[in-house]
């Protein structure tokens, strides 16, 4: 265009001939008399120079392998090496950087022409709403690469953030993520926003008809919020949270992922102290002269007050069996062999496993989100010991026995009958209790020679209740004695009178 503006200004202008325009330029007179006889003046546009590549064979197949990459997760589609060894299986004999080169220029024609919408601004009154949502990170928590399930809630006026990590995405997780989300907040909204998740919405009906989970009733039913169900394929309706879960990735999770940590909990406890540092340095978008934390103080007088936590189990019945097992997500836990081919109530928690027949509790278990263990708690099978004793020698559950126990164990199997001795201690624990037999047991093995005599005997004295002091206290007398001597040889002469 520059090139252009020039020879107008040398013909025009200064009135110079084509030959000397031509001569001060190198451009021929025929394009600079085409040039000069144009109405408007326009840069002129040639033809792109068409250079065949090598890729172009396959044009075709990366391009529909790459548009069907642009619909799914970015961790899920597939990068330029894998596209170059896919062609490359079919016969392509070009290099790796013609493919980079390929997809690099179609993600640049994708980037100049995309195909967004337009969308309106919301707005939110303090303590009105907050958003829920879901996302899945990775983290090495005990040693292992795991994947976790990441409760995203967010206050859609302050957007104060909470964030929780589990196992995984079910109902127990869902209602104590809502607990300690309020209780950071130190308040519950009075609307909730979702998305259709499963844990909340059991079937989805036209526009905003929903059948949604009678648990999860009780949850909000709890709070006292209403829910909200957004649209199909329509996330920009809980939009706060969606950027919260982008945001948080690049921030918190990719510092999270250079450590390593022992336990959930541990990691859990680090998320929500990064939580409340971002809320003192974050300021609002809305407002740059206030932070998070400023903001969320005045939002938590608008907020309703938070009740008592929710007692958010999922219960499910449970047969137990012949070994007294329960059998819960490919693992097994033990419960009381008097419950053996009965059904029970399974009360799961995020961490907790409860046990409850007849409306009583029976047995509790940390919950494993492993596959195919089993824990046992030894006391549930004392019962069948007092009349299998012999099972002690190889009994699965009583290899997890205090140290003190086992030992004592080892020393007794070695006798005669020594199973019935330890079986006999081991009845003792339901009467008096684990800490004073484990102490009893202690005891014995100092002496040297335990034996199951010598254990019962020093339960009974640790139980035996202790003697009352006496009162030693002066008595106080209303009249001081007389001393008289000579009552005595009155006292010998009446005796000698009885003789």
């Amino acid at each position: 265009m520059s090139m252009l503006a020039k020879i107008r200004r040398m013909h025009i202008r200064e009135g110079l001939s084509l030959r000397e325009i031509a001569r001060q330029t190198g451009l021929s007179r025929n394009t600079i008399r085409h040039w000069l006889r144009q109405d408007q003046v326009t840069e002129p546009k040639y033809p792109a120079k068409q250079v065949k590549s090598v890729v172009d064979p396959w044009a075709d197949q990366l391009r529909q392998w790459l548009q069907a990459d642009s619909h799914r997760a970015k961790r899920e589609r597939r990068t330029a090496r894998v596209l170059f060894q896919a062609i490359r299986a079919q016969g392509y004999a070009g290099s790796y950087n013609r493919v980079c080169h390929f997809v690099r220029r179609w993600r640049e024609e994708l980037a100049a022409h995309p195909k967004r919408s337009a969308y309106v601004p919301l707005s939110f009154a303090l303590g009105e709403a907050f958003q829920f949502d879901w996302s899945v990170e990775y983290q090495f928590v005990g040693g292992l690469r795991r994947r976790l399930e990441v409760a995203h809630t967010k206050l859609c006026a302050s957007r104060a953030f909470w964030m929780t990590a589990y196992p995984a995405q079910s109902h127990e997780m869902l209602f104590d993520a809502h607990e300690r989300a309020f209780a950071a907040f130190g308040g519950v909204p009075r609307r909730g926003i979702y998305d259709n998740m499963k844990t909340a919405v059991d079937k989805v009906g036209r526009g905003k008809q929903r059948d949604v989970n009678p648990r999860f009733y009780a949850l909000c039913s709890h709070y006292l919020f209403d829910p909200e169900f957004c649209n199909r394929a329509a996330g920009w309706e809980k939009g706060i949270v969606e950027k919260n879960v982008q945001d948080r990735r690049r921030q918190i999770w990719q510092a999270a992922g250079e450590q390593r940590w022992a336990s959930l909990d541990e990691l859990n406890v680090w998320v929500g102290v990064q939580c409340h540092i971002a809320w003192e340095q974050m300021t609002h978008p809305e407002w740059p002269t206030l932070t998070l934390a400023e903001l969320l103080q005045d939002e938590q007088l608008q907020m309703m007050p938070k009740s008592q936590a929710f007692d958010g189990y999922v219960e499910r019945a449970a047969r137990v069996s012949s070994t007294a097992l329960v059998h819960l997500q490919r693992n097994r836990y033990s419960v009381p062999a008097e419950y053996a081919h009965r059904v029970i109530s399974l009360r799961i928690y995020p961490n907790t496993l409860l046990m409850v027949a007849d409306g009583v509790e029976i047995a509790r278990h940390v919950r494993s989100f492993e596959r195919h263990q089993t824990y046992y708690d030894f006391r549930h099978y004392i019962g069948i010991i007092e009349r299998k004793p012999g099972a002690l020698r190889n009994g699965a559950p009583f290899a997890d026995m205090p140290e003190a126990l086992l030992k004592l164990q080892r020393h007794l199997l070695k006798q005669t009958g020594g199973d019935r001795v330890m079986a006999d201690v081991l009845a003792a624990i339901p009467h008096h209790g684990l800490e004073a037999v484990l102490v009893a047991v202690e005891l014995a093995l100092e002496a040297g020679r335990p034996s199951g005599e010598h254990v019962l005997n020093v339960l009974a004295r640790l139980k035996q209740p202790a003697a009352l002091p006496l009162d030693v206290s002066p008595i106080a007398l209303s009249e001081e004695p007389m001393a008289n001597v000579h009552r005595y040889d009155h006292l010998r002469v009446e005796v000698g009178d009885v003789r």
